[in-house]
């Protein structure tokens, strides 16, 4: 679908008070004017507006698989060797690995969105309404935005498998499942009813966190490495937590609600008051938004810690580490010098059992 630039400039972002009074009051009204909303009309919906090729599914099944290849390539071939070369201690240069790979995905893919929305005719994040003038369901997808799924949603498909069975296991990975679980489910249908514009900028106001969360987390465990204590990697990482809580709320709980949830909650129905799974998309999207105010209590409980003095360094508040913060309980004839040894030898908590990762 080509963009449509409007001839007048674009209206003035909506506070929060209007989006909630606005917005969520279109919902409201729409949601109390739905007579049927029932599986049997969803599944009409579904039949007559979706559009997605058994092709474009393989794709992403494929694409998927190449992404988990890709990653324990880099893992073993490059990221690994790095860490040991640079001397970190092993408890450390175990985790260099998946921050290292997600640091590289996330800045190739929000350099990519950042490249549509301001470097081609899209108009969307500017003018966030326009994603949806014009709208028609069946529209062909353009090729530039087409690619872009494909890239965001086979990733999101190989990271529902990673954060199980690769990723170190967090106090948080429960709820880092269940996002990628709604991100790649927003995508796929997203996607299958040619919402794509808004998507793209959902995808934008995300990425970008992600690159901050993962670089700062490299710096802090290139802190400490051949012996030495490097104050420019704890001086780069005290700038990243600073920046990247800043960051969070002013694109997740700031822009995010502004742009997205206000145009998918009231501009939608000013172009079509009729626009397939109204409902659906918009409950997703509040879904996502409750997770980025539920993760955004972690900043906010880790700054007062640093600030009342309980945390005398930037660290990953997310970890789950058995030797330094949550022990597991085992009976004391078990001794946990067990699970230490296990952590020292490049086993990872996962699912709350100590395991080795197979990269």
């Amino acid at each position: 679908m080509e963009a449509l630039h409007p001839a007048l400039p674009p209206p003035a972002a909506p506070g929060y008070m209007e989006l909630l009074l606005r917005g969520g009051g279109t919902f409201m009204d729409a949601l109390r004017e739905c007579k049927d909303c029932g599986w049997e009309l969803s599944l009409a919906t579904l039949k007559k507006h979706a559009s997605l090729t058994w092709a474009e599914l393989l794709c992403l099944l494929i694409g998927a698989l190449v992404w988990t290849g890709l990653r324990k390539a880099t893992t073993r071939w490059i990221f690994q060797p790095f860490a040991h070369w640079c001397l970190l201690h092993p408890k450390e240069a175990s985790k260099v690995p998946e921050s290292a790979w997600k640091l590289l995905f996330y800045t190739i893919s929000w350099s990519y969105s950042f490249y549509l929305l301001f470097f081609t005719e899209y108009n969307f994040f500017h003018d966030p309404s326009s994603s949806f003038h014009g709208w028609k369901s069946g529209v062909q997808v353009p090729r530039d935005i087409a690619m872009a799924y494909l890239i965001q949603g086979s990733f999101y498909a190989h990271s529902t498998y990673a954060t199980i069975y690769m990723d170190s296991w967090r106090k948080d990975s429960i709820v880092m499942i269940l996002h990628h679980v709604v991100t790649f489910t927003l995508i796929t249908f997203s996607y299958a009813f040619r919402y794509h514009n808004i998507g793209i900028l959902v995808l934008f106001l995300h990425d970008i966190n992600d690159i901050q969360l993962e670089f700062t987390k490299l710096n802090v465990y290139f802190k400490t490495r051949g012996g030495r204590y490097h104050r420019i990697n704890d001086f780069i990482s005290d700038v990243g937590c600073v920046t990247f809580s800043m960051s969070w709320f002013w694109f997740r709980l700031f822009w995010f609600p502004q742009k997205v949830l206000y145009a998918t909650c009231y501009s939608s129905l000013e172009s079509d008051p009729n626009i397939p799974f109204y409902f659906f998309f918009n409950s997703l999207l509040f879904v996502l938004t409750l997770m980025n105010i539920y993760w955004f209590l972690y900043i906010v409980m880790f700054v007062v810690k640093v600030l009342t003095g309980q945390v005398k360094e930037v660290n990953d508040v997310r970890e789950y580490d058995v030797s330094e913060n949550q022990k597991l309980e085992v009976p004391a004839k078990n001794n946990n010098t067990r699970h230490r040894d296990a952590l020292s030898n490049g086993q990872s908590i996962l699912n709350g059992c100590v395991k080795k990762k197979r990269m």
